[in-house]
């Protein structure tokens, strides 16, 4: 069941088994852990693909199946409006249909409501839908002029002031701590976005941040009410937990207040929204926080082929920094598919017209269009593959663009159904037809909907394909909840409207990078992928620089079988082709070495001999080994350890002559685990040493000789280099 192509409300499942243990059925080893752990707080790492939706709702319905859990004391908390809405339609389906499950926002801004009148008086003030025009008025008021790019580049400045709790006057302090890249004068942003809360108060109004800082509030200064919520929610669940922001962890613990019944799900490798304050920390720091909690780790990837998962392991093979210590090595439970394919093009007209080309084929393959995407490092890459798709005549749906239940003919469509469900059996078009299917078919058939799509693309085969969803979001219905009616079908439609859990339309999907967080095809094509796109160009720091490639990582464990990587060396025919391909791709690609190693050295021959093995295991154990700490150790961390205690200082004192003779940090020399796994190997040769994790040809090269003079029991410095 796919958020791409499928309707996650009615996935197929035990519902019609009345045990408890029912819902434990089909979950594998680290699943069932998950949804059997009930109490206290629970962590669980899932890697992209290994079903931590389905673990963390079959958690929820098997607490309350087996009385375990109150179904109106859950609070299940997301980040998009259509995670919310699959996951309730998972709960309904699995029997748990009481369970809350809402953003972070919609859930503050229903308490933020219901206890107003409490704890402030009077009527809640207006909520800001878009506060881009209120920003360039704040401008104006300053008299700071913003050019288009500009206003939508402060707007976000602002977003990320109010989630990590800035003040305008602290605004130019906080982003230069942080490093941001402010698109203006960093006083005059600070001057903008005190105008723009300005005109708020004077108005009456409030934005989504204001939310969750004014729930924040009253939550801080009313005890009773704060107790009253804890009373309601005795038990949280919290998805894609590296995305939360500073407010969004204040917010969460004033609900838990003393408790620990929480349950958190998330990747580190999968953070790419840091530039909202969005960071990994909260998830990385948990066991920190709850050293009791129960910790499981989801790397069963069900989704991609092996082809797929070691790619998206290779890009986070090379990564840095301490969301990359964390990363987890996915295994594929798929069978074994094509090779990912990289294809280099003239120019950016010439890529997009061959990737619709290979598009074209696949679709004659019997590749449904709904099941395939192309994606961009940013929207205005999007045009020329608009272009090029239609060219082709293949139809396309741009995510992202008009919200579905808000375009003209969805619109009518629900009003023609919403009458026909009141007629009943006096609407002529429903004369002989009893199924659901069939009866929307009908209704449909009137506002322009046929049983073949138009010819081509455009306006009137984006209006069929509206349509065309709706059809199907009928016949899933009706399959999974036998006997229901038009009129339950409505109720559905009206509960999806307010949730903007809108149905798929069918058409390849043209997405940006960021906006296909959370979705899946059967084919992906990642495009542009050059560097100075990505990394796109102002990604200047190595934080920066390993967001981007996280966020490739997340392009390439969207596709289950098709993957096509490509770039253009110039923007426009006959231009200089100046460009390169992404550095992220090298070792990766054919024929590119490994960043940092020599075509022939020991790290190229190592690197090539990990692309032929599956799985790492434990040499104590022979579990399978996750965390990159053990990966460098080549076992558990709690299996036991055969290193030589006094190698290992000899190695750490080693080290610190190193860092302070060349002022770098001692990490940067060798990290404590590599100095770990040297003493467990104590290697005697240089081909040895390179085998270990961390190890690098540039490192083996620099320090090669010294490391394996101490391993020998030589003084420091007593091995000539040349022997290296």
């Amino acid at each position: 069941m796919t958020a791409a192509t499928h309707f996650p409300s009615f996935p197929g499942g035990p519902a019609s088994a009345d045990s408890a243990d029912a819902v434990l059925l089909g979950l594998d080893p680290e699943q069932r852990e998950v949804a059997t752990t009930l109490r206290g707080p629970v962590c669980v790492l899932a890697g992209a693909g290994t079903g931590k939706t389905r673990a963390i709702t079959h958690r929820i319905a098997y607490g309350v199946r087996s009385g375990q859990l109150m179904p109106a004391s859950v609070l299940a908390v997301t980040f998009t409006n259509r995670a919310a809405g699959e996951m309730r339609g998972r709960l309904r389906t699995l029997g748990a249909g009481g369970v809350q499950a809402r953003t972070f926002h919609s859930a503050a801004l229903r308490q933020l409501q219901y206890f107003w009148p409490k704890a402030v008086g009077g009527d809640v003030p207006r909520l800001l839908e878009r506060k881009i025009q209120l920003v360039a008025e704040a401008g104006a008021r300053c008299r700071i002029r913003l050019d288009r790019g500009e206003l939508r580049d402060v707007t976000g400045e602002i977003e990320w002031a109010k989630v990590t709790q800035t003040v305008p006057a602290d605004y130019p302090a906080a982003a230069l701590k942080s490093g941001r890249e402010a698109p203006r004068d960093m006083a005059e942003i600070a001057q903008i976005y005190g105008a723009y809360e300005q005109l708020k108060r004077d108005r009456g109004m409030i934005d989504f941040e204001d939310v969750l800082l004014l729930t924040v509030g009253i939550l801080q200064d009313r005890h009773d009410i704060a107790e009253q919520i804890r009373t309601q929610y005795q038990h949280f669940v919290v998805d894609e937990y590296q995305d939360v922001s500073p407010l969004q962890q204040r917010l969460l613990d004033l609900w838990l207040g003393e408790r620990d019944s929480l349950c958190v799900v998330g990747d580190a490798s999968q953070t790419i929204y840091s530039f909202t304050g969005a960071t990994p920390d909260h998830l990385l720091n948990f066991r920190t926080k709850y050293p009791q909690a129960t910790v499981v780790k989801l790397v069963r990837d069900y989704r991609s082929t092996p082809q797929v998962v070691h790619l998206a392991n290779g890009l986070l093979n090379q990564a840095k920094g301490r969301a990359a210590e964390h990363r987890l090595e996915l295994v594929s439970q798929r069978e074994t598919g094509p090779d990912p394919v990289y294809a280099e093009y003239a120019d950016e007209p010439a890529e997009a017209e061959g990737v619709a080309h290979r598009i074209r084929d696949l679709i004659a393959a019997g590749v449904p269009a709904g099941e395939i995407a192309v994606l961009y490092r940013i929207n205005a890459q999007s045009e020329v593959y608009e272009q090029a798709l239609a060219d082709a005549g293949v139809p396309y749906q741009l995510r992202g663009a008009e919200r579905f239940f808000e375009r003209a003919e969805v619109q009518k469509a629900i009003l023609a159904l919403r009458g026909a469900a009141r007629s009943g059996g006096n609407d002529p078009l429903l004369d002989d037809v009893v199924e659901l299917g069939s009866q929307v078919r009908a209704v449909l058939s009137s506002t322009g909907w046929t049983p073949e799509p138009p010819a081509g693309s455009g306006a009137v085969r984006d209006q069929w394909e509206s349509l065309a969803a709706l059809v199907r979001l009928a016949e899933d219905f009706a399959r999974t909840r036998p006997g229901v009616t038009l009129a339950d079908l409505t109720v559905e439609l009206d509960e999806r409207k307010a949730a903007q859990h809108a149905p798929t339309v069918q058409g390849v999907t043209l997405a940006s990078l960021h906006a296909a967080k959370g979705l899946e095809w059967d084919a992906v094509f990642l495009v542009g992928l050059t560097d100075g796109m990505l990394p796109i160009t102002y990604a200047k720091t190595d934080e920066q620089v390993e967001e981007e490639r996280r966020l490739l990582y997340v392009g390439v464990t969207r596709a289950r079988m098709h993957l096509t990587l490509s770039w253009g060396l110039s923007r426009a025919p006959g231009g200089r082709a100046s460009r390169r391909p992404s550095r992220f791709l090298n070792g990766l690609r054919p024929g590119s070495a490994a960043p940092g190693s020599r075509p022939g050295s020991p790290a190229d021959r190592l690197a090539r001999r990990r692309d032929r093995r599956g799985p790492t295991l434990c040499r104590v154990c022979r579990k399978t080994l996750t965390e990159a700490g053990e990966l460098k150790l080549m076992r558990c961390e709690d299996c036991p350890s055969d290193m030589d205690e006094g190698l290992y200082e000899r190695l750490r004192e080693w080290r610190a002559g190193q860092s302070k003779e060349q002022g770098l940090p001692a990490y940067c020399v060798f990290t404590d685990k590599t100095l770990m796994a040297i003493a467990e190997a104590a290697p005697t040769e240089p081909g040895e040493l390179s085998m270990i994790s961390g190890v690098g040809g540039r490192k083996l090269e620099r320090y090669g000789a010294e490391v394996l003079a101490i391993c020998a029991g030589q003084e420091h410095g007593s091995a000539d280099p040349a022997d290296a």
